[in-house]
């Protein structure tokens, strides 16, 4: 087995990229089309614009911006340079964004322009336009003193930023021997990313990840996906995230797949791209392929080269495995579990599961790592993928990781026989209700089993008798005229009583963040209660 040095280091897979496949298309968006090669030496060309701004090996650089060919070679730039890489989530407020680069020390920032109707760099400026504290001499944002460069992807920046075209030219005067020898500098040791956890729960906190763990995790996934040469990828889930930017970037530059990324997820946007570029691999949760199916339009789109889903979730309906099989011909339909306390993997199926394991678990503890769960039903992963800890918070990390090493995730979940996970729930989410533990993500999957539900969540909700009894928040399906008391009856024929939800709230859809989690803060702060 290789040690973390022997792995390598993402800018060498960029250069190894260009070498093996030059003439492969790379990166289709929108008209841009360009090759290994192409990509391999504009990430060159960022890296050596990175040095000249003053990038050093070990700098945070911050990218927050949605997926585009810009944001890959701005990041892979960065990391090329030797900087660690801490991309900020596209649905954070200007105080979020602020926060994080704080936190992080962040000495670069690459950030969008205007993106769904909001100008990041307003909403930034508001934030952190004027000083905290007694910073030293303060860059662009007094309110960031650290924050030395502000680069925007686009061809106007507002004084003291830079635009992309201008940040590219300041790289001109440093040579290609100095970048080989930056990245040269690096080994699989070195810190990548640091991965900010969602938030959904709380205040985020910052995962750091090596590039050893980085590349040994996707060529783990990349390998029992299938992942292979010519495929054509559309990367619909975030680049902020390490579903989107690991699973999607790098694992594609491991194979030589084309990358096409989608800024937001739209139905017809993607049903759009998948039949005019030959889409074949198509990674995301499982409401989005369930949008694809049910959309009205899909049998106008030529599909048929589809041929590789890998989805997550806590539920994910056999229903939906078998649909994605029959009508649309998928030949790979997988399910996985990770992280990014865990690198972003943790479990996954393999090609040949039975389609009632891949529908009902996360799959087995991916080579190198252990799964077990301990007394209180949380899951622990133990391995090479488990982080170095959470950035400058020894008190978390302590809290997140055993003396052991065992990493604690917060998931409840249990074994079956073969070593499948299966995940029931957030260990936060649980309720009790009348003394019985109900797990929302176990009622949730009953529940997605009747026909006219397309979409479900659950939350505990305060009662006056029990305790707490569980609410469902529930999408209909096209022309459904379900009623509560309708799924509500049903319920009591499926599942224990404790389980039975008391109350059930129909809306158009679940609020979701853009990792495409349920954001069920807001489903308590905006529910009526029974």
């Amino acid at each position: 087995m290789r040690g973390d040095r022997e792995w390598g280091t993402v800018p060498g897979l960029v250069r190894s990229a260009a070498e093996r496949y030059p003439d492969v298309e790379a990166v289709v968006d929108g008209r841009t089309r360009i090759t290994y090669a192409e990509l391999g030496a504009r990430v060159e060309r960022a890296a050596a614009a990175c040095i000249a701004s003053g990038v050093r090996t070990g700098d945070r650089v911050g990218i927050w911006a949605p997926n585009s060919l810009e944001w890959i070679v701005a990041a892979l730039g960065a990391v090329s340079a030797g900087g660690v890489l801490v991309p900020l989530n596209t649905r954070f407020k200007g105080t979020e964004a602020a926060d994080v680069l704080r936190r992080s020390g962040a000495r670069l920032l690459f950030v969008t322009g205007t993106f769904l109707g909001t100008s990041y760099v307003a909403s930034l400026r508001r934030a952190a336009g004027e000083r905290q504290g007694d910073g030293d001499t303060p860059g662009p944002l007094p309110g960031l003193p650290a924050l030395r460069d502000v680069v925007v992807l686009s061809e106007d920046a507002p004084v003291d930023f830079r635009t992309w075209k201008d940040f590219l030219a300041g790289g001109e005067g440093v040579a290609a021997g100095e970048v080989a020898a930056r990245s040269d500098e690096l080994d699989g040791t070195c810190l990548s990313d640091i991965i900010f956890t969602s938030g959904t729960t709380g205040r985020p906190k910052g995962a750091m990840i090596t590039h050893a763990q980085t590349l040994r995790a996707y060529e783990i996934w990349a390998d029992l996906a299938g992942l292979r040469t010519g495929d054509r990828y559309l990367i619909v889930n975030p680049f902020f995230h390490t579903f989107g930017y690991k699973a999607g970037v790098i694992a594609c530059l491991m194979r030589g797949a084309t990358m096409i990324p989608q800024p937001v997820f739209n139905v017809a946007t993607a049903l759009a791209n998948i039949a005019s570029e030959r889409v074949s691999v198509l990674p995301g949760p499982p409401t989005l392929h369930q949008s694809l199916l049910d959309h009205p339009a899909r049998d106008t789109h030529d599909l048929s080269a589809l041929r590789l889903v890998v989805t997550g979730a806590a539920v994910v309906p056999l229903l939906l495995v078998e649909r994605l099989r029959g009508e649309l011909g998928v030949e790979t339909v997988l399910t996985a579990y990770g992280l990014s306390e865990a690198s972003g993997i943790v479990s996954m199926c393999r090609r040949g599961d039975d389609p009632t394991v891949i529908a009902s678990t996360s799959g087995r503890a991916i080579p190198g790592t252990e799964v077990r769960v301990d007394e209180t039903g949380e899951v622990l992963v133990r391995g090479f993928n488990v982080m170095r800890g959470y950035y400058e918070d020894p008190a978390a990390t302590a809290e997140a990781l055993t003396a052991d090493g065992w990493l604690r995730t917060g998931d409840i979940g249990v074994l079956d026989p073969a070593g499948n996970l299966r995940i029931t729930d957030r260990l936060k989410d649980m309720f009790i209700v009348g003394g019985f533990n109900a797990y929302p993500a176990e009622i949730e999957q009953l529940l997605g089993l009747h026909p006219d539900v397309a979409d479900v969540a659950v939350i505990g909700v305060p009662d006056a008798r029990l305790g707490e009894v569980g609410k469902a928040f529930v999408v209909r399906r096209a022309g459904s005229v379900l009623t509560g008391d309708d799924l509500i009856a049903w319920s009591r024929r499926e599942m224990a009583n404790y389980k039975v939800p008391r109350v059930v709230e129909f809306v158009a859809a679940l609020p979701r963040n853009a990792s495409g989690k349920v954001v069920k803060g807001e489903l308590r702060a905006d529910g009526p209660r029974p």
